[in-house]
């Protein structure tokens, strides 16, 4: 009796002390509880181990005092930026909250003098990203969350020795958990080469800095600090198609010459300082843009290390701010509470809400947690497909004409509120129309799920759904 009352003591010691530490995340906090009902004493480890909640790294406050903030007057100085007006014809003038919103998120103004260009296979994105990076003059910094030693990494092993040795710099960022696979000698030739490279939250580091949960999910390039890319692609023969199992890779990046280059360099280089400590500083990196194009682009950033949920809030807000169409594309769908009344709302006031998700999972949990949050959005005539083609890794949201999203930012709350993540948001018709089109194409690929496969499941299949969605805040 005195263990009974002793175990249940210290699992409402417990239970009190993450519901005020995760206060902002009942979701979270709640497979949590369920992970210290089970082991009430390792569960309480784990937790201090993998879910401590991130801190600003003591690094960036020995910077010179305002750095960050020279950075940011020089960025504002060189860019052309958007400011609302009433009058312009612009659609997005007929969505002034969300405007609002997004214009009011701190340090992401949206850009005028930008071109944008979409990649949707690898067979298209890696050689025009080679292709870019052979022409660099002055500098490539490259940012990603998985490398592989394969057939496409080593050729940019190859193009980045290459260019280290024609005297451009040449700077690699790669995050510890993410790129846990890559063989040492790979990042050795690389600085034998005089390619810096740096690790974000090496495994060991994180664990003991109790930041193992964390991850760098990015994926950036700038070259020159004219030209950058982002997006889904990752650097892996896997993003070609040649996984045996998940077969072809459907994905989207963009590349985006212009002022919005700035804030992709402004990202790298304090994302370079949280791993390595250093600043790389010049004014070669913030250089005046030779050629300007018209395309308003804003670039979102967040992570557990800013007091903004920003992917949710855009996604929210976005997804509110529909009035006929909410299209996305998303490989793994976790939504967070908001996220699913704002699609429900979104569907039964009428808008065609439309998700794209893929046929064969890459991982089993995270598609079980799906399910279970499918039938319900089913049931209020939000519309569901299967992607037959392959892996659907893209991460996409068009809402109506007023704007679209592209980048890292999953829908789910491993991207809401533990990654570092970065997405574009998208204001001219034509581009939004553009990835509508390639939406529609998608279509074609897919099956469409209907409510009436989850009637007559047997419980057992229920019930692992049901815990998969309880434990997937973890995932």
């Amino acid at each position: 009796m005195f263990w009974v009352i002793f175990l249940l003591c210290l699992y409402l010691l417990q239970t009190v002390l993450l519901l005020v530490v995760e206060h902002r995340h009942p979701a979270k906090a709640l497979a949590w509880m369920v992970i210290l009902l089970v082991l009430p004493v390792a569960g309480l480890g784990l937790y201090y181990f993998l879910a401590r909640q991130y801190r600003h790294k003591r690094r960036i406050k020995q910077l010179p005092k305002g750095a960050w903030e020279r950075l940011h007057r020089e960025m504002d100085r060189l860019s052309d930026l958007y400011r609302p007006d009433p009058e312009e014809s612009r659609e997005i003038g007929r969505a002034p909250r969300l405007l609002g919103l997004l214009g009011n998120l701190p340090g992401a103004p949206i850009t005028r003098g930008n071109t944008v260009e979409f990649y949707h296979e690898g067979k298209e994105f890696f050689p025009a990203l080679l292709e870019a990076m052979d022409g660099a003059q002055d500098h490539i910094h490259m940012e990603y969350y998985t490398i592989r030693d394969d057939g496409i990494g080593r050729a940019f092993r190859d193009m980045m020795i290459k260019k280290a040795r024609e005297g451009v710099e040449v700077r690699l960022l790669y995050d510890g958990i993410g790129s846990v696979g890559l063989a040492e000698g790979y990042i050795e030739r690389l600085e034998e080469a005089g390619v810096e490279t740096g690790c974000f939250l090496p495994p060991l580091v994180a664990l003991l800095d109790k930041r193992l949960n964390y991850r760098n999910h990015r994926k950036i390039t700038v070259i020159d600090g004219r030209t950058g890319f982002l997006g889904g692609f990752n650097i892996g023969d896997e993003y070609l198609g040649k996984d045996p199992k998940l077969g072809f890779w459907r994905d989207t990046h963009m590349r985006v010459d212009g002022d919005a280059v700035y804030r992709l360099q402004y990202t790298f280089l304090r994302d370079w300082f949280l791993a390595k400590g250093q600043l790389p500083e010049g004014a070669r990196f913030l250089p005046e843009q030779e050629q300007k194009g018209q395309e308003l682009v804003q670039i979102l950033n967040s992570g557990p290390d800013s007091k903004w949920d920003a992917m949710l809030e855009l996604y929210f807000s976005a997804i509110a701010a529909g009035e006929r169409r909410v299209w996305m594309v998303t490989p793994y769908f976790i939504p967070e509470g908001g996220i699913l009344l704002a699609l429900k709302t979104a569907a039964l006031s009428g808008a065609d809400v439309r998700i794209i998700l893929p046929a064969i999972p890459d991982s089993r949990v995270v598609y079980w947690a799906s399910l279970s949050y499918l039938e319900e959005l089913l049931q209020v005539g939000v519309k569901v497909f299967l992607y037959q083609g392959g892996f659907i890794h893209a991460k996409v949201l068009i809402v109506d004409d007023k704007l679209a999203t592209v980048g890292t930012a999953n829908m789910d709350m491993r991207s809401f509120f533990s990654n570092f993540e970065q997405n574009a948001v998208l204001f001219d018709r034509h581009l939004v129309a553009r990835l509508a089109g390639r939406f529609q194409l998608d279509l074609r690929r897919c099956r469409e799920l209907e409510a009436s496969e989850f009637k007559g499941l047997p419980r057992w299949k229920k019930v692992r759904e049901g815990l998969a969605r309880l434990l997937a805040p973890l995932f």
